[in-house]
């Protein structure tokens, strides 16, 4: 069975890049691989000018990696943790103390350097780990869900953190996430699916090929607000779970005024939705970034309104 077929990526130096996919689409083959974990049966991957067959060791030393599982040894503290990794990359001795220094500071866990890391919360330990990944000055830092499990304000401490992290150390990133607010952050997004890159761009390019805005609408007429719709607009209505309707407009904050004008029904309540990453991802998968399934709430009368699967 093929895991991974014909991929064909460029990341910048500097940049942020999210690499997304559901379940089983080739994600974490891939990163084993561009991690030499794994050893392609074909083809050639290339980082920071090594390839990853002949030169594995120089590879290594240009790449940090943060794990989804946490890999600490809680027993040692921050420092301690810090001091093993640079063992293992034998970093110079001189250099040493104040590089932990700079990254316990960037990482805002200074004051915990000495604390023992089982002490920790879940926030900190992820923290301690980026700051680990970065030790040793590598030019590409991979993240696998850097932040599941967190909640959203140590996630987004992490963001800032990370975001400093491009900013000061010219890092690039490359990481995995379900979470949309953080594919919203990278400068570019693969989505990965059976094996194959169906989708890649800016997060504003990818979401313009999905195409029109979402119009959701309640009335006190449902039914005739249908009918017009249909009849006088020639648009398609979708009747959503909840009995609100759901149309695709182009421009959806230029079309209300003329639809609420125009149903002959009196309009309770009536909201725009512009394309999203999860709208993106269904597109190209069918299915919905943040719980990897089939999702959404429309359960339309005569066929889902719903973006075409990828061919």
């Amino acid at each position: 069975m093929t895991a991974v077929n014909g991929i064909d990526l460029t990341v910048a130096q500097g940049e942020t890049f999210g690499f997304l996919g559901p379940n089983g689409a080739g994600k974490s083959t891939t990163i084993a691989m561009l991690c030499t974990l794994a050893t392609p049966t074909s083809g050639s991957i290339e980082i920071a000018g090594h390839d990853t067959r002949t030169a594995p060791h120089e590879v290594r030393r240009a790449i940090g990696l943060v794990f989804q599982e946490s890999t600490l040894d809680e027993e040692l503290t921050a420092a301690e943790n810090l001091r093993f990794h640079a063992d293992l990359y034998a970093l110079p001795l001189a250099a040493l103390p104040a590089r932990i220094e700079a990254m316990l500071g960037l990482v805002g866990l200074s004051d915990r350097r000495d604390s023992l890391v089982r002490t920790f919360s879940g926030g900190m330990k992820r923290r301690l780990e980026v700051a680990r990944g970065l030790l040793h000055q590598p030019r590409l830092l991979f993240l696998d869900e850097p932040t599941i499990g967190l909640d959203p304000q140590t996630r987004a401490h992490v963001w800032t953190y990370l975001s400093e992290v491009k900013e000061r150390e010219a890092t690039t990133i490359f990481l995995t996430t379900h979470y949309l607010d953080e594919a919203e952050q990278c400068d570019r997004i693969a989505i990965i699916d059976e094996g194959r890159v169906v989708a890649e761009g800016t997060p504003a390019e990818l979401k313009s090929v999905v195409g029109d805005d979402r119009v959701e609408l309640r009335t006190d007429d449902d039914e005739a607000a249908a009918a017009a719709l249909r009849d006088h607009f020639g648009l398609r209505p979708t009747v959503l779970r909840d009995g609100r309707l759901r149309v695709r407009v182009e421009d959806g904050a230029r079309a209300v005024p003329t639809l609420c004008s125009g149903l002959g029904v009196i309009v309770q309540e009536m909201t725009v939705i512009r394309p999203t990453l999860d709208d993106v991802f269904f597109h190209h998968t069918g299915r919905g970034l943040r719980d990897d399934a089939t999702s959404p709430e429309a359960a339309p009368a005569g066929g889902r309104d719903e973006p075409n699967h990828h061919d």
